[in-house]
């Protein structure tokens, strides 16, 4: 069993340490406190590295389908979709794809509105123009933003060509309240 025993005056900047009973220069004593302080400062830096590796991931999706039309905008507006959102901390990540468009997509973003109601566009995404492709897209969320999608007010709207107003929509829906 080693006996150790240190005394740290801050004040006056003086430090004493015993070991087994028999003091220590001052050299191994302030060597063993700046060893002290540095396993301490990596343990603490381990931790708060540690947290930043656990930030809760969130998931959601959409269903990509026609937004609502009038019989001359048939022959304009078709397709189908889906997309996962992933949220980790102010950052959202959306991947999905989409095919059976009449015209080329020319645009994608991300709308606030309740469900089933048309709102403004507040973020754009990436879409493949074409009649089949990718949505994606990578956006930091304000706080108010965070919390429509938290609360089920935001949704993407995909234009095309011969559909500039909107050829499909689905809002953005948490991953354990859509139906299997």
């Amino acid at each position: 069993m080693i006996c150790a025993n240190l005394n740290l005056n801050f004040k006056t900047g003086s430090a004493k340490a015993c070991v087994l009973g028999r003091p220590m220069s001052k050299r191994r004593t302030w060597a063993s406190v700046s060893a002290i302080l540095l396993v301490a400062a990596i343990l603490l830096l381990g931790r708060f590295a540690g947290a930043q590796e656990t930030v809760k991931k969130e998931i959601f999706k959409a269903r990509l389908s026609t937004v609502p039309i009038d019989v001359s905008m048939m022959v304009n507006v078709a397709g189908t979709g889906s997309l996962t959102a992933t949220l980790s901390g102010k950052q959202l990540i959306i991947a999905g794809t989409f095919e059976g468009l009449r015209s080329p997509a020319t645009t994608a973003q991300i709308h606030r509105g309740p469900k089933g109601i048309p709102g403004p566009a507040i973020l754009d995404l990436t879409v493949t123009k074409a009649v089949k492709g990718e949505v994606t897209g990578s956006v930091d969320l304000t706080p108010d933003q965070t919390s429509d999608l938290r609360n089920e007010r935001l949704y993407v709207q995909i234009q095309s060509e011969r559909a500039p107003d909107g050829n499909l929509w689905g809002w953005i829906l948490r991953q354990d309240s859509q139906v299997k």
